[in-house]
């Protein structure tokens, strides 16, 4: 790895969390914003990665994207698992998803089709590239978030747990 790959993940947070949202996103919204707030101006975190799923990814991308205007340095990347991520979301989360590819700053396709292992790259990608963990992961769940909290946690990556 060169010193400016490790630069650039030295200066990286993702996200990850479950699609459904417990109790008010306007809360969550606010609570993101202010740890992103405090990433940036604390840490010097500009790029933020999120997976493109429903739910929180969806939340924290919205949360980088509005941000932008106050802190016009930041970055959002958006790692996503296949080109056919959509294909089975209801049509105002696709038009919610399209408007956030759209907006982002680059993004990155880590299989180039549906496979069974596809989210599971997706979200090792996530970790891999970053030095910070936003999450959203209740206590006990299992699956893909928990999967991912637990691999950031093994890379010794700060996990800030936004779940109440």
């Amino acid at each position: 790895m060169t010193d400016l790959q490790l630069s650039a993940i030295q200066k990286s947070c993702c996200f990850t969390g479950h699609r459904r949202i417990v109790g008010s996103c306007a809360s969550l919204q606010k609570r993101l914003k202010e740890t992103v707030q405090r990433l940036i101006e604390e840490a010097g975190v500009v790029n933020f990665i999120a997976g493109g799923a429903l739910g929180f990814d969806t939340l924290a991308a919205e949360a980088v994207l509005a941000l932008k205007e106050e802190y016009p340095q930041i970055r959002l990347l958006l790692a996503l698992p296949c080109p056919e991520q959509t294909r089975a979301w209801k049509q105002e989360d696709i038009a919610r998803y399209e408007r956030i590819l759209a907006a982002c700053d680059k993004h990155v396709y880590v299989s180039d089709r549906y496979t069974a292992q596809c989210m599971h790259e997706r979200n090792r990608f996530l970790v891999d590239h970053s030095a910070f963990c936003i999450a959203y992961l209740e206590d006990g769940a299992k699956g893909g978030t928990a999967y991912t909290v637990a691999y950031a946690q093994k890379k010794g990556i700060p996990i800030v747990n936004l779940f109440i």
